[in-house]
């Protein structure tokens, strides 16, 4: 990644966790890592330095749960393109999503060491990549991506497609070692049915304990942690009695989730604006019929359930799980989380506990000596009101990484 040095005068410093503005501030980006935040000395803008007047300072956001490589709605036509092709779409993909104002993504399957290391050197543009290489599926489970028809698939690792099959407590710790040894960032698991995939039901448990256990193990072996594709009370629950650390969408979950979440301490990674998106526009995007029809069994219960999740103070973080042309509509969680969050706490979503979930405390999602030099300026405090960055085009005036000015 290329980094820069970085002055910026008499801006509005945002800081999540105090919810509190700092005003006429100056920001010093030194190799890519702020070095200063402190009160503007109030002469004049030098030329090289960015002159923030009237606008606000914003740690760079995260996006939790991204598919940077799901060009298409249809994940079973994925398992089948050029590997080339789909690394190409997904380099498209990057440079958009930093645009709109995400300087650090975790993907939550199928991105990998080779993207992350490209984004490293410098020669793709895109945001900071946590991943997880492929998810950890059954046969059957939400990543086997076969038709109901289809016998056998190509299991090379290089073809594309968001997960891996594996079955029995032996391939599930061959797998996560694997996974592990490509680098990853996080596990993640397949633990109940899915939208997009097409042979299981939302409510199906998927794993048995100990095939969970052995993928759990692995990862605290390694000092990483597992990440659970979960949507209902019964595969939430036992995803975190088991080890999990972040359990994704949670859609159906209920009050004793939430009780199993405050007894762990694991986060709560929810995903709203992916069923919006298809229920209105999945058909149009390759998604199948039946794969639609799925969507509608939990499209009314993820705002419930964060609200739940939030009333009790569990750990909640950004996350948008968007296919194809549709992550176009990335910044429509905000707007979406904003119907039962307030705008600190949806802001503290993208930033700071999103970094606690990475464990990147105090070097992303925090605008302070010692972090990397990730921000945004925007046109109006985003905790008076969050809405305007659901539109990052309008609101969003620069993106700035590791002190390069990426947008303007």
């Amino acid at each position: 990644m290329i980094v820069g040095d970085r002055v910026i005068r008499r801006v509005s410093v945002v800081e999540p966790d105090t919810e509190r503005v700092r005003e006429r501030q100056r920001i010093v980006i030194e190799r890519g890592v702020i070095t200063e935040v402190a009160d503007d000395p109030g002469d004049a803008v030098r030329d090289g330095e960015l002159d923030g007047a009237d606008r606000y300072a914003v740690p760079g956001l995260i996006d939790c749960h991204v598919h940077v490589t799901a060009y298409t709605a249809d994940e079973h036509a994925l398992t089948l393109q050029s590997p080339s092709y789909v690394a190409a779409r997904a380099v498209d993909e990057l440079a958009a999503t930093l645009a709109r104002g995400f300087t650090t993504v975790r993907d939550a399957a199928g991105a990998d060491h080779g993207l992350a290391q490209a984004i490293e050197e410098g020669h793709v543009v895109g945001p900071r990549l946590f991943f997880g290489g492929k998810a950890l599926s059954a046969t059957g489970g939400h990543a086997d991506l076969r038709t109901a028809g289809q016998n056998v698939h190509d299991t090379h690792y290089a073809m594309p497609g968001l997960g891996r099959v594996c079955d029995g407590v032996t391939e599930v710790r061959r797998a996560a070692r694997d996974e592990i040894r490509r680098g990853a960032h996080h596990l993640k698991l397949m633990l109940s049915g899915g939208c997009a995939s097409l042979t299981d039901r939302i409510d199906s448990l998927q794993y048995s304990d100990a095939e969970i256990t052995a993928a759990v193990e692995e990862a605290a072996a390694a000092g990483i942690y597992c990440a659970a594709h979960a949507y209902t009370a019964a595969a939430v629950n036992r995803a975190l009695r088991l080890g999990v650390r972040t359990v994704e969408h949670g859609n159906l979950l209920d009050e004793t989730s939430i009780a199993a979440f405050q007894e762990t301490g694991a986060f709560y990674v929810p995903t709203l604006v992916t069923y919006a998106a298809l229920a209105e526009e999945g058909r149009a995007h390759g998604l199948a019929p039946d794969s639609h029809a799925k969507v509608f069994d939990v499209l009314d219960g993820g705002l419930q359930a964060l609200r739940l999740a939030d009333q009790d103070g569990l750990p909640i973080a950004f996350g948008t799980d968007l296919l194809g042309d549709m992550r176009r509509r990335q910044n429509e969680e905000f707007a979406l989380r904003a119907e039962v969050q307030t705008p600190g706490a949806v802001l503290r979503s993208a930033t700071t506990t999103a970094a606690e979930l990475l464990n990147q405390r105090g070097r992303l999602g925090v605008i302070a000596p010692g972090a990397h030099g990730d921000l945004l300026l925007t046109q109006h405090d985003p905790l008076a009101d969050i809405r305007p960055l659901a539109s990052p085009a309008d609101e969003i005036t620069a993106v700035i990484q590791a002190g390069q000015v990426r947008r303007a």
